[in-house]
């Protein structure tokens, strides 16, 4: 059974309800002779995705929406082999680099110049070019980034790429410069609001506006988590009030117990079952980077620590947050921070000075 965020999702440009302007852009963009590389960039759960599948139905038509996933062999200059998933239709490719580590660079210089160097096949085609949506483009290494760029300047007769960041922080200035950045801000609460609206009216569910503002105030104004969240009550409460709680996502609870358990017990055996945890949390496809957040936001937020602790807290976990991206094995950089917060908790508790 689909869960509401994807049964809800609009399928063209004209059906999204916020950021209108940026529809009726991007529906230009569609319909020009010379569409151009994009950068979207925006907060999660702002529908940067949405808006991509939306341009390239646009670009192609309904074609763009049967797609398989395919599992490609790569093999790196040390002989390593490397599995990489690749979603893909007749019309354009999804690749997501990062999900290989520091070994980014070899996708993107052997699948992109295998695609770049094809043209589109289908003479039917609204296009002569095929599109690459490349996702968690900040989290690309200098290398991998680096072939991007040689790509788009070599083979942009047959190529477009569609690069989809949090931020344009982490994109290097050449790959700036020869993309057209799309920012795609988070919704507000009022159009979150209105957005759960339809979604109880669509479903024949009960309508509660002040449990509505209420998931849209928690949500952070992430319409993806708030659609999850609404659903997740109804699914416990058929019959919901103004009152009703708000269940927490399960990942999100876990991290909570993790917190709890490094205050309580600060010792060897507690890093071993913290890890447990960790790697259950990594295996149901959390990342690592928002882990480490969420875990961190949770340790400030006990009554235990002290005002005098967070500071130091936040700081290591941005530090280790930066040696995941650096890294290939995210569980040591995990279970590093939480031996670094035990020792500065217990350093606290005996009064030493951390």
């Amino acid at each position: 059974m689909a869960l509401l965020v994807d049964k809800l999702r609009p399928r063209s440009l004209e059906a999204l309800t916020y950021h209108k302007d940026l529809s009726e852009r991007l529906s230009s963009l569609a319909s020009s002779a010379d569409f151009p590389h994009l950068l979207f960039y925006g907060p999660s759960g702002a529908g940067k995705k949405t808006r991509i599948l939306a341009t390239l139905r646009a670009l192609y038509g309904s074609g763009v929406e049967k797609i398989k996933i395919d599992a490609r062999m790569f093999t790196t200059s040390s002989n390593r082999k490397l599995e990489f998933n690749i979603v893909s239709s007749v019309y354009h490719l999804e690749i997501t680099p990062s999900d290989v580590g520091t070994y980014d660079r070899v996708v993107i210089q052997e699948l992109l110049k295998e695609v770049a160097q094809t043209q589109q096949v289908d003479l039917g085609a609204r296009q002569r070019f095929k599109v690459v949506v490349i996702n968690e483009a900040d989290g690309l290494s200098r290398d991998a980034q680096a072939a991007l760029r040689r790509t788009m300047e070599k083979y942009s007769a047959n190529v477009r790429l569609i690069l989809v960041a949090n931020s344009t922080a982490g994109i290097i200035a050449p790959i700036r410069s020869r993309t057209l950045l799309v920012r795609v801000p988070a919704p507000t609460e009022a159009e979150i609001v209105d957005a759960l609206a339809k979604a109880a009216k669509r479903e024949s569910w009960k309508a509660v506006p002040a449990l509505n503002e209420r998931i849209a105030r928690e949500s952070g104004r992430n319409l993806r988590r708030a659609l999850l969240m609404f659903e997740a009550v109804y699914a416990q409460h058929p019959e919901p009030s103004d009152k009703t709680p708000i269940p927490p996502p399960d990942w999100e609870v876990l991290i909570e117990h993790v917190a709890r358990d490094i205050v309580r017990e600060r010792t060897p055996a507690m890093i071993l079952a913290v890890r447990a945890k960790l790697y259950d949390l990594l295996t149901h496809c959390i990342p690592a980077t928002m882990v480490i957040k969420t875990l961190c936001w949770k340790l400030v937020g006990l009554p235990e620590v002290d005002d005098s602790l967070k500071p130091e807290v936040v700081r290591w976990a941005a530090f280790y947050e930066h040696r995941i991206r650096l890294g290939s094995k995210v569980i040591f950089h995990l279970e590093a921070f939480v031996a670094k917060f035990m020792r500065i908790f217990e350093g606290y508790l005996v009064g030493m000075d951390f």
